[in-house]
């Protein structure tokens, strides 16, 4: 009979390499299980071996930025709404930014392709809503615009959370996310005032890094 799985060693194994990944260390075998009492056949048991293994790393990152996208509600404020999974979506890769790092590497396919899809879909609906109550022109490409906006925060996540820029440049999001909205049709008060209540927490960012 074969031995049941644990989840947590899979999920120690994930987060090893994506640190080792980060430290610039080779990621081998021995270095992922070392100081554990976890032996290398393990990668070979829980994912078939390496590249099954970056397959899970970067579908882990989705993963998590899946469920940090999830605990922002739908309001009746979708520009609220967009700029809070902005907010989201920074708050994931500052959380994790080991994972962060292997989540975008096209060189390994995802495991579900789909599901990474869908972390986009939750920025396209909103901008569906924004549109469909006025706020947004009504030839606004919801996907272009929701495209836009997660530039934006992958642009302010690479600088901040990976890169040379503290964590009071997550402000400049704000006025981004403004600029892009109001160019998009949206009122230009209203939209500062909506942008601004969505991103509300990036001041709790700073001791995440």
């Amino acid at each position: 009979m074969a031995r049941a799985k644990n989840p947590a060693v899979r999920s120690m194994l994930i987060d090893r390499a994506a640190q080792l990944l980060r430290e610039r260390q080779p990621v081998t075998q021995r270095g992922l299980v070392a100081g554990t009492e976890v032996s290398t056949m393990a990668v070979y048991t829980y994912f078939d071996g390496m590249d099954g293994l970056w397959r899970a790393v970067r579908q882990e990152g989705f993963t998590r930025l899946a469920a940090r996208l999830a605990q922002v509600p739908v309001t009746k404020d979708p520009v609220h709404d967009l700029a809070a999974l902005g907010s989201a979506y920074l708050a994931n890769a500052l959380t994790n930014p080991d994972l962060y790092r292997v989540m975008f590497d096209a060189g390994f396919a995802l495991e579900d392709a789909q599901a990474a899809d869908a972390t986009l879909d939750r920025l396209v609906r909103a901008a569906d809503s924004a549109r469909s109550i006025g706020r947004f022109e009504a030839d606004i490409d919801s996907l272009d615009l929701a495209t836009q906006s997660w530039t934006i925060g992958h642009g302010l996540a690479g600088l901040v959370a990976t890169g040379p820029l503290p964590p009071a440049a997550l402000g400049y999001g704000i006025p981004l996310l403004t600029a892009l909205f109001v160019g998009a049709g949206d009122d230009p008060r209203r939209c500062a005032r909506s942008v601004a209540s969505g991103w509300q927490f990036q001041d709790r960012f700073e001791h995440l890094t």
